[in-house]
Formats: structure tokens, sequence, C-alpha cells
């Protein structure tokens, strides 16, 4: 249950830093703390989250509810390089960076194997 987004206009250091905010943590509350996050990697992030979450409703009925963020990776894709003059004829490069932002989703652990009871007779 997982969802992939490729070739993001943003540099996997800034996506990083958002991914942080909501790795191991619930999905719907993950996604409550994207909404309010004023960084560009959050609205990124929060329609990859958004997506996983949908995945994991409508290919594996599993209820919103139930779901935790198991992983969240942010890795460099492809880098755009373009360059600025500058005096005497000479270039300064620009790395405009880009970035693959993987999310996977799961059942909670409580969920997964609830804890059985068992009486002992005295």
């Amino acid at each position: 249950m997982k969802a992939i987004a490729r070739h993001i206009r943003i540099s996997p250091k800034k996506a990083n830093l958002v991914a942080g905010l909501v790795r191991n943590k619930n999905a719907v509350e993950a996604l409550n703390i994207l909404k309010f996050t004023p960084k560009k990697g959050a609205k990124v992030i929060y329609k990859v989250l958004h997506s996983a979450m949908a995945n994991a409703e409508n290919n594996f009925k599993q209820k919103k509810e139930d779901l935790m963020i198991k992983e969240i990776i942010v890795t460099q894709g492809r880098t755009l390089k373009r360059s600025v003059p500058i005096s005497r004829g000479r270039v300064h490069p620009i790395l405009k960076r880009t970035s693959h932002i993987t999310v996977t989703v799961g059942m909670s652990a409580e969920k997964v194997a609830p804890k059985k009871e068992t009486e002992k007779e005295s």
C-alpha cells in the first residue's frame, strides 16, 4: 500500500524536512499536520500520502482510521542544469534539483495482532 511521486521540483533536503514531521504517525493525523504546515513540501507530501491512503482503501479494503505511515522515503531525482551569465564571458551553474517521494502506509501494530487475554483458572 504505497504511492510514489517522481520528478517533483523540490530539493530532497527541503522535502525530507517536512517528511520528518510525519514519519511513524497515524495517517489521518499526518494529513492534518501537513495541511497546516506552511511549506511547499507539505503540499506535495500531502498529495502522495492521500494517494497512498486511497490505494489502501480501494485496493486492500482497509479503513483509513487504522492506517499508519510505515515509511516515507525522499530520494534525489534528475537534476536540471541551468546557467547564469556573469562578467567577462563566464558562467555560473545553477542546479535545479528534483525529488522522488515514496509513502508506504500499513495497519497500525495494535490493529494487526490484537493481544489475547487468557484467564487463569484457580
